[in-house]
């Protein structure tokens, strides 16, 4: 099983390194709402260490991939808004570990899952205008 595990690993990491800037915005916008979904059926279950795994791990994916791909720069006010944004997710999912509130989950996912959406709805051909500021950077 471990070998398993270890190979898809590999498989994952090989897919992210591949991805263009584009894609692995829309992966770590999918992997958010996973890791919500993960919350949540943790929580439902009383897994608390489980549902806090599964939040942290959102909280890494909105903190350190997809609020460190701002150019706060370049971005100007959509990356400055998209920050604020990013930092209100985070204090939601912290409130829902702390408090096993749901009702903070839904609205954390809800406010990323637009976002998410418009991303996936924007496509492929504006892969190379990603790095315009308000995006992920190369």
């Amino acid at each position: 099983m471990r070998g398993a595990k270890a190979y898809a690993k590999v498989g994952v990491e090989s897919g992210i390194l591949a991805a263009s800037p584009y894609q692995r915005i829309v992966m770590l916008f999918d992997s958010y709402q996973a890791a919500i979904r993960m919350a949540r059926l943790h929580m439902q279950a009383g897994d608390m260490a489980g549902k806090g795994k599964a939040i942290t791990k959102a909280v890494n994916i909105v903190s350190r991939g997809l609020r460190g791909s701002l150019d706060k720069e370049r971005g100007g006010e959509v990356a400055a808004n998209l920050d604020q944004l990013y930092d209100t997710v985070v204090r939601l999912l912290l409130r829902a570990s702390l408090n096993n509130d749901e009702q903070a989950l839904d609205v954390a996912a809800s406010l990323l899952e637009n976002i998410g959406s418009a991303w996936r709805q924007i496509g492929p051909q504006v892969e190379g205008e990603v790095g315009d500021g308000a995006g992920a950077g190369d």
